[in-house]
């Protein structure tokens, strides 16, 4: 039985190295998607972290409210802050146009005036609630709040971005405005009673009342920060080592065209223990994939001034895992390779299938931004398992207990898919 079994397996490696193209395609493709779509995100995250959100600003207002929400943007480093278009001090038109030509994502106006609005708005409150004057037809009118901020935005920016980006400014100028607000009141109290201002002029400046931390739900103790090499690495790996069913299949529809797979059946052998060398040889090139993937995450991307990928905390879950996937990759290409009845067949079959699973897994577009109907049909994908267990390995600081739930799901379907197979090559035979 052993022997059979090495006989099996020697003659797959053989197969295997004859098609040198095939192999190659097998290491190089993966390779390839790592490198373009890490690149690719990386490079819009940077756009939008290290270079800074662009932002086109014109003061009108030339007083507090203006010159403070400048300070506060020329000192942010989420903003790449401009004042001036194409050589020329910015003004509302010219930002307009700008924003609505792409030069920049977001533009922010203070009209003429603000700052002066809001302490006469001040100014009137604090005298009606202290009643130092005699009500006229005029002061029995309501305030109106005179100041109105323009923020401009591009069209062909993503909304979900822009609702971040737009309330996070409507969150700063409100403080600002509410800083204005506090001093003239603090002001116009001391105006009306001397020396009785119950509030330092600089307490607004001292005092902050709520602060704020960000803080990664990780189990490690490292802090690891998600970026475009966490999600990549593992995900186009996990692809790569599904899209190993193509050549599985095909090699399975090669032995029964040639009818080497009838002379097999004729021996007295199980078909499983004939299937068992197949699965052996390629589980074998999943794991050597992987390998090569996480050489590229940890040595060649930061040479191109990438994030070296970070690796946590459970090199054994990390091993058991991708066995588990490795298992369920070769178990899905012995599955088409039965049920299709041409190489063709397979290959159409096993790549759209692979493209369908792998889209409902995450790998294109992570499931957390796919509406609730999907990210529920997302979970019974098996790449969203095993793409699961690399989250938690390599960005919540698992160990292996935590993995051990996704390992048991892609070796369930590893089982059931050879289980299927046999059931139909048994039904095939009898007929």
């Amino acid at each position: 039985m052993m022997s059979k079994l090495l006989a099996t397996v020697k003659k797959e490696i053989l197969l295997l190295i004859r098609d040198m193209v095939g192999l190659s395609i097998l290491f190089l493709m993966p390779m390839a998607l790592i490198f373009v779509m890490t690149l690719i995100q990386d490079s819009a995250f940077k756009t939008m972290n290290e270079k800074g959100i662009p932002i086109v600003f014109v003061n009108s207002d030339k007083d507090s409210l203006g010159i403070l929400i400048e300070q506060g943007l020329r000192n942010n480093a989420l903003c790449s802050f401009h004042d001036s278009i194409d050589g020329q001090p910015a003004t509302a038109e010219l930002a307009l146009k700008a924003v609505g030509e792409g030069k920049f994502l977001v533009g922010i106006i203070i009209p003429k005036g603000a700052t002066e609005a809001i302490r006469k708005n001040v100014t009137e409150l604090v005298s009606e609630t202290l009643n130092t004057e005699e009500p006229t037809v005029e002061k029995t009118a309501p305030l109106k709040d005179s100041v109105e901020i323009s923020i401009l935005i591009d069209p062909v920016a993503k909304k979900s971005f822009l609702l971040s980006v737009t309330s996070n400014l409507r969150e700063f100028i409100s403080e600002i405005k509410t800083k204005i607000m506090f001093q003239t009141f603090s002001d116009q109290i001391e105006e009306v009673i001397p020396g009785k201002s119950s509030t330092p002029k600089n307490a607004y400046n001292k005092s902050q009342i709520i602060t704020y931390k960000e803080i990664y739900a990780s189990k490690s103790e490292d802090k690891i920060v998600p970026n475009a090499v966490q999600h990549n690495v593992p995900a186009w790996t996990i692809f790569a080592m599904f899209f190993i069913a193509i050549p599985l299949s095909g090699s399975i529809l090669k032995e029964k065209n040639e009818g080497s797979a009838f002379r097999l059946h004729t021996m007295p052998t199980p078909f499983l223990l004939l299937v068992n060398g197949k699965i052996i040889v390629y589980v074998m090139v999943c794991l050597i994939q992987f390998t090569l993937m996480l050489s590229v995450g940890q040595l060649f991307l930061p040479m191109l001034g990438l994030p070296a990928l970070v690796l946590g905390n459970s090199l054994m879950g990390i091993f058991i895992l991708t066995l588990a996937t490795a298992f369920a990759a070769t178990g899905y290409g012995v599955l088409v390779g039965t049920l299709a009845a041409t190489e063709h067949q397979a290959a159409i079959m096993g790549s759209l299938s692979i493209l369908l699973l792998s889209a409902l897994g995450g790998i294109w577009v992570p499931s957390y931004v796919m509406p609730e109907m999907m990210r529920n049909i997302s979970t019974w994908s098996p790449l969203n398992w095993s793409l699961e267990g690399f989250y938690k390995l390599f960005l919540r600081g698992g160990h292996i207990t935590d993995i051990l739930l996704d390992a048991f799901k892609l070796m369930v379907f590893f089982f059931a898919t050879m289980a299927i197979s046999y059931l139909y090559n048994r039904k095939k035979r009898t007929v």
